[in-house]
Order: C-alpha cells, then sequence, then structure tokens
C-alpha cells in the first residue's frame, strides 16, 4: 500500500512559467504536477497534487490532512508563507510530517520574504532548487516514512 503524501501549492503558483520566469523558471504548473507525480511512482507514494489561490480552501486542506489519511506533506505556501498566521496555525496543527518548499530561494530576494510563519513546525525546508525542491521534498519524506522516524 502507498503512502499517501499531499502536495499543497499557494497562490499564484498556477501561473508558473509565464509568471516572472527570471525568477521562478520557465516550467509550467503542468511541469511541476508531472515532477511530482514521476517521483512519486519512482519512490511509491502515492502524491496528490493541488494548487489554489483561495487562503480559506488551503487551510480547509490543511484541517483536512490534520484530520487524518496522509502520510506526508510538501508545502509551498508560497506568499502566505510570510504572511499568514491562519495558514501557519493550520500546518502546526498537523501530525503529518511536511517539508515547506520554495522554487526560488526566498532568502536571497527582498527582506519580507526572509520570515516563513510555517517553517518552524516543518521537519525540513528545501528552497532555490526549482522543480528540483519538490522532488527534494518528496525523496526526503518517503525515507522518513519508510524509517518511521519524524
Amino acid at each position: 500500500m502507498s503512502r499517501v503524501v499531499w502536495v499543497l501549492n499557494g497562490p499564484n503558483l498556477g501561473r508558473l512559467g509565464s509568471r516572472e520566469p527570471d525568477v521562478y523558471g520557465t516550467a509550467s504548473y503542468d511541469d511541476l504536477v508531472a515532477a511530482c507525480k514521476s517521483a512519486g511512482e519512482r519512490l511509491g507514494l502515492a502524491v496528490d497534487v493541488r494548487q489554489t489561490d483561495d487562503e480559506a480552501t488551503y487551510v480547509h486542506w490543511l484541517h483536512e490532512a490534520a484530520d487524518g489519511g496522509v502520510d506526508a506533506l510538501v508545502l509551498n505556501p508560497a506568499a502566505w508563507t510570510h504572511t499568514s498566521v491562519a495558514v501557519r496555525d493550520a500546518a502546526a496543527a498537523l501530525a503529518a510530517p511536511y517539508v515547506e518548499v520554495h522554487l526560488s530561494n526566498p532568502l536571497s530576494r527582498e527582506e519580507f520574504r526572509h520570515v516563513s510563519y510555517t517553517a518552524s513546525h516543518a521537519t525540513g525546508v528545501i528552497a532555490g532548487f526549482g522543480l528540483d525542491s519538490y522532488r527534494l521534498a518528496l525523496h526526503a519524506l518517503a525515507d522518513r516514512l519508510a524509517t518511521g522516524s519524524s
């Protein structure tokens, strides 16, 4: 039976490929989904990739994950990383491990991006590797799930 991993993406990630390609690269959101699904298959994970521009929907997904049935998560809260106490509080309630990911390196960008409300509860943070940030996160979570560490 495959372990279930949700990949939750926040605002503007659906615009990948056309939104600031000099920062976020030229890969599309469909490319991101395909990369996560492919990595999940190789790692024996059932990966469900979601994206929303609606903060309430994102928080609802986190509550749903906290209620069970999800073994681990990859979170890219995008702008909510730096602005949303609601997303932070919902992520803090997760029993399953999660890795926070970012396509770009927030620490090399504007100062307001240097603060993450969600990182303190994450198992780890991976940033700056484009789509590979997601692949690395899935690999790390697969290893943790296989060994039973949190």
